[in-house]
């Protein structure tokens, strides 16, 4: 028996939001009723109609009106944001709409594969070709393109799964709470400071360091979903059930601890840049429950999600 996102009444037969991937009641199935941010999140329906302020999909002009709101993925204006025409919502732009997530793990995949390729042609490692493309160094700081192509760089094939099981259960959801757009500013947002930091904090201090990985980025959306809903279930390494706050706060506190006995780089672990997305996430999830917003109940992924591992790895 599930329960309703809004008012928590208990549902043997609820319904699932189609623009926010809520679960609500029949009193508060329909987007107005639940403040649903996807009114917001989104300027128009799949085929246009009233919300996207253009003609309905099939007329001779579908999809081309500008929108009501002037919101995300607004078609032809001149003054679309940075990240509105990828998660639009048409033509080919409607196939990111809630599936940034997966463009994300694609892209980390896809980067993983090109360093192997380095490493295989024997121009891999922190001072070969890999690291001048993907590997942010305390030696370089001004490889300024290193700070964001370390955000889907990693170390191993243990590093990027660990990476990509957290992202994969716990991505989708704040997505479609947050939308595609602000999604995207959240997880390449956290991940670009994450990375300035794991340079400049040991640089600050006098420490060499070099690191990769996404974990900056994938600890902001824990962060968030951990404000939003601290109660949800997950099951640790697939098998230990806890409330994700205590998944979250123990990961805080093992980086703290870390950072205080070892160091910016105790374990081979990026902890400065974990604490930064980390206190990212919760600063901005704090933000967005003051405005009203929540979290699914339960995780709508396999019933579990994976604890977080791996971690941002350092050289």
């Amino acid at each position: 028996m599930a329960e309703c996102d809004a008012c928590g009444k208990s549902e043997n037969m609820p319904y699932e939001c189609k623009r926010c991937g809520g679960t609500f009641c029949t009193e508060h199935r329909l987007p107005e009723a639940h403040d649903c941010p996807g009114l917001n999140a989104w300027n128009g329906s799949e085929g246009g109609g009233a919300l996207g302020g253009g003609p309905s999909a099939g007329g001779p002009n579908a999809g081309q009106g500008p929108s009501a709101s002037g919101g995300i993925g607004s078609i032809g204006t001149s003054d679309d944001g940075l990240f509105d025409m990828p998660t639009g919502t048409g033509g080919w732009r409607g196939y990111f709409r809630n599936n940034m997530t997966f463009v994300f793990l694609l892209g980390m995949w896809l980067t993983y594969a090109a360093q192997l390729f380095l490493r295989l042609s024997g121009n891999g490692g922190v001072f070969g070709l890999e690291g001048d493309i993907f590997i942010a160094k305390t030696w370089a700081p001004e490889a300024v393109w290193t700070y964001f192509t370390s955000i889907f760089a990693h170390g191993g094939i243990a590093h990027i799964a660990f990476n990509s099981i957290a992202l994969y259960f716990f991505g989708p959801i704040v997505e479609k709470k947050l939308g595609s757009k602000r999604f995207t500013l959240l997880f390449l947002g956290s991940g670009l400071l994450a990375s300035v930091l794991s340079v400049g904090v040991p640089l600050a201090i006098g420490e060499t360091s070099a690191g990769l990985g996404a974990s900056g980025a994938i600890l902001a959306v824990l962060g968030v979903l951990t404000v939003l809903n601290p109660d949800l279930r997950v099951l640790l390494f697939f098998a230990i059930p806890m409330p994700l706050w205590i998944l979250t706060i123990g990961y805080g506190l093992f980086s703290v601890f870390a950072l205080a006995a070892g160091g910016v780089g105790a374990g081979g672990i990026g902890h400065i840049a974990h604490l930064s997305g980390l206190l990212i996430g919760l600063a901005y999830g704090q933000y967005l429950k003051e405005q009203g917003m929540t979290a699914p109940r339960q995780l709508q992924f396999g019933g579990g999600g994976g604890g977080m591992g791996g971690g941002r790895r350092r050289f």
